[in-house]
């Protein structure tokens, strides 16, 4: 099975090849900073529930919910902003000419 970015032959699980993994790295850090919004995210949600539950009287169990609310709160926005950087590198990367034909 082809790269499904370049054509090339050799691919990694994630179904490209090693160059084009290696050129999403390097394009990929520029967005570095994108972690710090989906952290504080995570950890807001988790202070709020963590801390609040037991302020208002709410069992621990809430406040142990909200922290795992919180992580996977973390999780999903990163996986979910991975996969649009991943599209986002592929539409601005290539130009469209180096692109393979869709089938």
């Amino acid at each position: 099975m082809p790269c499904g970015r370049c054509a090339a032959e050799d691919v990694t699980a994630s179904g490209w090849c090693v160059d084009c993994e290696r050129q999403l790295d390097t394009w990929g850090r520029q967005h570095a900073a994108d972690i710090i919004w989906q952290a504080f995210t995570g950890a807001g949600i988790a202070m709020v529930f963590a801390l609040g539950a037991p302020l208002l009287g709410l069992s621990m169990m809430m406040g142990i919910a909200g922290v795992l609310l919180g992580t996977a709160t973390f999780a999903g926005l990163r996986a979910w902003n991975k996969r649009r950087r991943r599209q986002q590198f592929i539409a601005t990367s290539v130009p469209r000419a180096y692109l393979p034909a869709k089938t």
